[in-house]
């Protein structure tokens, strides 16, 4: 296998869950900054144009970080990060769709529409006029979020999952790009602390 790596917070992700299940493969870097995605060979291996891609044993790929670290999971030993029983995979799945729909995509567009516009607006559609509703849509989001880990280590509760690296991740590149996690939101204030404190954090960067 070989991955497909580059710098942003999906890549991040990936490296992150890697990290934490102890695999290592080969990498092959991609410059987004100079749309090595957007052309060939890599459209041949990812039409889709985005990062990170999994390139398998048998030729095919894999692209989408929740694919990505589903079929990593399953495919390499080790304690999993989606989940034993039916019950818990069901549970990192539901919050994982939340993280992602509610947090990491309208933080994204957020900045691809502004900080990042100069980048993206001629490798997709911008809506400039959007990113202030976007980056506040993100932040009403965490505030929800805030309350339901009251009481909790995890989204999961005691299991840290996909679920939580997938929200780390997209945090943390926020806290870079003008979209900083709001200071009163002291229950993902201390999540984020325990996440940021992992080794697999800083190794991921």
């Amino acid at each position: 296998m070989k991955f497909y790596n580059s710098i942003g917070p999906n890549p991040r992700v990936v490296k992150m869950f890697m990290q934490e299940k102890g695999i290592e493969l080969p990498f092959v870097e991609v410059d987004i900054m100079q749309a090595e995605n957007r052309k060939e060979p890599y459209l041949a291996k990812n039409p889709a144009g985005q990062l990170p891609a999994l390139e398998l044993d048998d030729g095919s790929y894999l692209a989408e970080i929740t694919a990505i670290c589903e079929y990593l999971d399953e495919k390499f030993p080790g304690g999993s990060l989606i989940g034993t029983t039916p019950e818990e995979r069901a549970e990192t799945r539901m919050w994982t769709r939340r993280v992602d729909l509610n947090v990491c995509e309208p933080l994204a567009n957020g900045f691809r529409f502004s900080e990042g516009l100069p980048l993206f607006k001629d490798r997709m559609r911008c809506l400039p006029e959007a990113a202030d509703g976007l980056k506040a849509i993100a932040q009403d989001k965490l505030a929800w979020l805030d309350k339901m880990l009251s009481g909790k280590d995890y989204l999961a509760g005691k299991r840290m999952t996909l679920a939580d690296i997938l929200l780390f991740g997209f945090l943390d590149f926020g806290a870079q790009v003008g979209q900083p996690l709001n200071p009163e939101l002291k229950n993902i204030g201390a999540w984020f602390e325990r996440m940021k404190a992992r080794p697999s954090a800083a190794a991921s960067a």
